[in-house]
């Protein structure tokens, strides 16, 4: 699913295992189960919903990240906060919080997300999962939604809880292989984009979910407190091993996630609606009521961000982006695109008129200025058939841009 605070960033040297974890620790920098996987090579990490993910591992670099997720399979433990809200008025209560129907998603699927400030502004997102007609998992990015949950749930009858749940991320054209060859049984069928299933992993019941943030075939798992997480993770290392599976950090998705216009909490704050950070298409105005909705409906509905291909170098985020001498746009998240050979980035434009095929200037991160373009979103794949499985074509190196 989101970038990581590099401002929270903390280098570990050593990680006690669960049931020795300190009181301290367990309170402000919360450990993934599989994290001593990481251990052996010099982990740095971030936090993330409190949470540690891994930011830095020094046996890969980031491009050779990029390929892998693009070329063969990689495993990720992430810092996502899955919290789970159900009861009798679930449905009812969720339609309310979130800004997309519920009530569309059916038991054994998932959907993209987002919560909203009575204003319009976004919270933060994630992908919810609908394990029951009265249970539902949100798995959220980075920010704080529990106490808004409590604080909108007095008129309904749900309970909110942390069912103390962890997701990993098995992402790459070889994903599926390693899912087929890691299963006690047989393989999920139906087995669709963002659905749910429940599989056996070295005897362990495990929830699975054809879901990610590197818009590459893949699917991610959950573990559960009564899962034994060693047994689960090393059996899958152990066979994703044999496919040519890497661990990695969060590295592995900047660019291919920029690449994809998927969004982070880089993209948008609390000023920003879903209308002005691209995502107004995940709004249905035709729902009942919910948090945000009256404010939507005057809102300037055109989108603001786009993406940004640089010649030869990678912009500075920030205020950054001018015509002329004019600032123009923010530079929202950036770097470098090892499969188109110029620096990618998502901005935020002041104009939304000023959109895709407009020629900007940018300061890059060296403090040069370079050209640059703006371009629509995604960058490739339009149709989406990658993370579909309907295009199996695996590139054999770049295909640099020529703008």
């Amino acid at each position: 699913m989101h970038e990581s605070i590099l401002s929270k960033r903390y280098t570990i040297k050593a990680i006690p295992t669960a049931d020795r974890r300190p009181s301290e620790l367990s309170a402000i920098m919360k450990p993934h189960p599989l994290s001593y996987m990481e251990l052996p090579f010099d982990p740095e990490y971030s936090l993330y919903c409190n949470r540690m993910t891994p930011e830095r591992l020094n046996h890969v670099t980031d491009d050779e990240q990029y390929w892998a997720v693009r070329q063969k399979v990689i495993l990720r433990n992430t810092g996502e906060f899955p919290v789970e809200i159900s009861g009798p008025d679930a449905e009812t209560f969720v339609n309310r919080v979130f800004a997309r129907d519920v009530s569309r998603v059916k038991v054994g699927r998932c959907s993209y997300n987002f919560v909203l400030y009575h204003h319009g502004g976004m919270i933060t997102d994630g992908v919810m999962l609908r394990l029951a007609e009265d249970r539902f998992w949100m798995a959220q990015a980075d920010g704080e939604l529990s106490n808004w949950y409590m604080a909108h749930a007095h008129e309904f009858d749900v309970t909110i809880s942390d069912p103390n749940v962890w997701v990993s991320q098995v992402q790459g054209p070889r994903s599926m292989d390693v899912l087929r060859d890691v299963i006690d049984g047989e393989f999920p069928d139906p087995w669709r984009y963002f659905d749910i299933a429940t599989v056996r992993i070295a005897g362990e019941e495990v929830i699975i979910t054809r879901t990610g943030f590197t818009n590459e075939l893949g699917w991610e798992f959950y573990l559960r407190p009564e899962n034994d997480a060693e047994k689960v993770g090393n059996r899958i290392l152990e066979v994703g091993q044999r496919h040519g599976m890497i661990l990695t950090g969060t590295p592995v998705f900047r660019a291919r996630r920029i690449e994809a216009g998927l969004m982070s909490q880089a993209e948008f704050d609390s000023t920003t609606t879903p209308f002005d950070a691209g995502l107004g298409h995940f709004v249905q105005m035709d729902k009942p009521d919910f948090i945000g909705k009256a404010a939507l409906e005057k809102a300037d509905k055109r989108s603001r961000t786009f993406g940004l291909r640089v010649r030869g170098g990678i912009a500075e985020r920030g205020r950054t982006i001018s015509v002329g001498a004019k600032t123009v746009g923010r530079v929202c998240s950036s770097t470098w695109s090892p499969y188109q050979e110029c620096g990618v980035a998502l901005v935020r434009m002041d104009d939304p008129e000023m959109g895709p095929g407009t020629e900007v200037e940018v300061t890059g991160t060296d403090g040069a200025t370079y050209s640059a373009q703006l371009c629509s979103l995604p960058m490739y794949d339009a149709e989406g058939a990658i993370v579909r499985g309907r295009n199996t074509m695996i590139p054999e190196g770049p295909e640099p841009w020529r703008g």
